[in-house]
């Protein structure tokens, strides 16, 4: 929050917690791994052992208690890649589309001193798994954790150190069964007449488009931090800017930072220095009945501010126009699983692009991909898994206690980042149905700072969450979903939508989802549905609207979608959805010149921009 002039404040909390020598699973807010002084981080990416439960209950790694001894005791395995979703990987069909337990395990060797020391925590900590989880260590549960795009870990020192000449053996049951209380929601099928179908067979029925991809989607790591102690002595915190000079410091355990001469945070082509980061580096001196130990660790922190209007998004007091896309964490055969080549490629992808923002559709995304848009200014839109919400028995109890689990799970891990302006709670429920007040209430409690949103595909009029958000996003497919191959009718119906939104309402509306399906390559003139000209079509009458409604209260507009994903097999996708102006291997289609000369027009016209922005060439 700013002070007067150019004061800035940061405010900070230090929180020092003294745990048993049990197993602990740490529930509170978890900092993301890095290496310090007095920090090591052991990443366990690579070859797991791993075997998928084929029983017909999926339960005999259970009943037989495969997490006993090693896993390749208990029947055939093969190797595994993590971070990577199994589907694609082998060669099995069954294994592509499989629903149920399989399991993972890694033997690995613990540093000596990581045990000698008993002051010393060991934490296990997952980055993600789809969807419900379950770790053991040596054969000792240690926790299980519900939802698969969050991170989740345990403290293991007891066990580690029971036995210090034993390998230690990480056994993690992954289930990717969706039910109607589950985030995605969805419905298991037993189809029993065996006229039709063999002895077992079931089908997981999904009310979202993008192929449900299961496994370990996020790295493994294991580190040991601070130590055990029975007090805190000392507490330092510091700000430093990226030359390395101390901008303001503490001793206090709470309290404010005062900046002067703040270097903002600014999105990608808003400055001529985009996604300004300081360091925050916090030492704590710890004691116990035998010495002192020093815990260091070290945020980066980016200072900007976020405010809405009836008709303006703005950062920094600027007005801020989201020129962006809608992406997916999905790619040829490793699936969901992070991939850094992958994400660099993006990256370079969106600046070429001229982009400036996109929205994590429809899940949260890895840590690193939101580390990125820190460093070089993108914008995000961070979005919850709540989609396919539209089964009338998702509307429980159940399903909104975890809703609002998954929606803390989310805000503390993504709070420090100052790319993500705005949490959705989700994307296209069922609108009558849908408990927008309580998830919107409880989101802006957990994060004042922050407008809230959901993603809405309905009519204005029958709309019930409009009144508590913040910004209204709408998704609307004319002459696609509605009145295919008519062109002509976009410029109405868009027109219409967008008077009838904010004359109900008077909030600021980003158009979040538009496009058409494209085969790359496939060509028609006059355009016709699914071929390059025809996206190009679409795009262009939308953006005639655009221009005229984003003078008024339009504040954004996000294309679907960045690039080609993967779907459910179904007569209505060919391989996936075609909506990408990327195909899913990054090539470009028409469409994304398209764009590209517009979002660098619409980034030129803020007048903002440094001399070397000016031209897309110049990238």
């Amino acid at each position: 929050m700013p002070s007067s002039g150019r004061h800035w404040a940061i405010r900070v909390l230090c929180l020092f917690c003294v745990v048993s020598d049990a197993v602990c699973v740490l529930n509170t807010g978890m900092l993301f791994p890095r290496e310090s002084s007095s920090r090591e981080v052991k990443d366990l990416s690579g070859l797991w052992v791993f075997r998928a439960d084929k029983s017909p209950d999926r339960n005999q790694g259970f009943d037989e208690a495969w997490y006993k001894s090693r896993l390749e005791q208990t029947g055939p395995v093969i190797d595994m890649p993590v971070p990577a979703s199994y589907n694609d990987i082998t060669q099995d069909y069954t294994l592509r589309d499989f629903i149920g337990w399989v399991w993972y395990e890694r033997e690995v060797v613990v540093p000596t001193r990581w045990i000698a020391d008993e002051g010393t925590r060991v934490v296990l900590r997952v980055g993600s798994a789809h969807y419900y989880s379950v770790v053991w260590v040596n054969g000792v549960k240690v926790t299980e954790h519900e939802g698969g795009h969050l991170p989740f870990e345990a403290e293991i020192g007891s066990l580690i150190r029971k036995d210090p000449t034993m390998l230690c053996r990480i056994t993690i049951a992954v289930n990717n069964t969706l039910t109607l209380q589950t985030l995605p929601p969805g419905t298991i099928q037993h189809m029993t007449d065996r006229t039709m179908y063999p002895d077992g067979f079931f089908v997981q029925n999904i009310y979202f488009d993008f192929f449900n991809y299961a496994g370990i989607h996020r790295p493994v790591f294991k580190l040991p931090n601070y130590k055990k102690a029975s007090y805190v002595s000392h507490t330092t915190v510091t700000l430093v800017d990226k030359d390395g000079h101390c901008v303001v410091s503490s001793s206090e355990p709470s309290g404010v930072l005062k900046v002067v001469d703040v270097k903002l945070w600014w999105p990608y082509l808003m400055h001529d220095t985009p996604g300004y980061l300081y360091s925050m580096e916090v030492r704590l001196m710890a004691a116990d009945h035998r010495r002192t130990y020093e815990d260091v660790y070290t945020l980066p922190v980016g200072i900007r501010r976020v405010n809405v209007t009836s008709t303006q998004f703005l950062i920094n007091n600027k007005p801020f126009y989201f020129h962006g896309v809608n992406k997916h964490e999905d790619s040829d055969i490793r699936g969901k699983g992070l991939d850094w080549p992958l994400i660099v490629k993006d990256f370079n992808l969106l600046k070429w692009l001229g982009a400036n923002s996109f929205r994590t559709s429809h899940y949260p995304y890895a840590e690193e991909i939101l580390q990125m848009c820190d460093r070089h200014g993108i914008v995000v839109i961070d979005e919850c898994p709540g989609v396919g919400i539209k089964d009338i028995r998702s509307f429980g109890n159940t399903s909104l206690a975890h809703h609002l689990d998954v929606m803390d799970e989310l805000v503390r891990r993504d709070k420090n980042h100052p790319s993500v302006v705005m949490w959705s709670v989700a994307n296209e429920p069922a609108s009558h149905l849908f408990s927008y007040r309580t998830l919107i209430k409880y989101t802006k409690a957990l994060d004042p700072t922050r407008p809230v949103t959901y993603i809405t595909d309905s009519n204005y009029a029958r709309d019930r969450g409009a009144p508590y958000v913040d910004v209204i996003c709408v998704n609307s497919y004319f002459s696609w979903y509605h009145d295919p191959g008519h062109v002509e009718v976009i410029p109405i119906q868009l027109h219409t939508q967008f008077e009838n939104w904010f004359g109900k309402y008077e909030k600021p509306i980003i158009q979040s989802e538009y496009g058409a399906d494209v085969v790359s390559g496939l060509h028609s003139d006059p355009p016709m549905m699914f071929t390059e000209e025809y996206q190009k079509v679409v795009l262009q009458n939308y953006h005639d609207v655009f221009d005229q409604k984003r003078k008024q209260y339009v504040i954004g507009e996000l294309i679907w979608n960045f690039a080609d994903f993967m779907t459910a097999q179904g007569v209505t996708r060919v391989v996936g959805n075609k909506k990408g102006i990327f195909t899913r291997q990054r090539q470009p289609k028409a469409a994304a010149f398209i764009l590209k000369e517009r979002y660098w027009r619409l980034a030129n016209e803020t007048g903002r921009l440094p001399p070397w922005t000016k031209y897309p060439c110049s990238l």
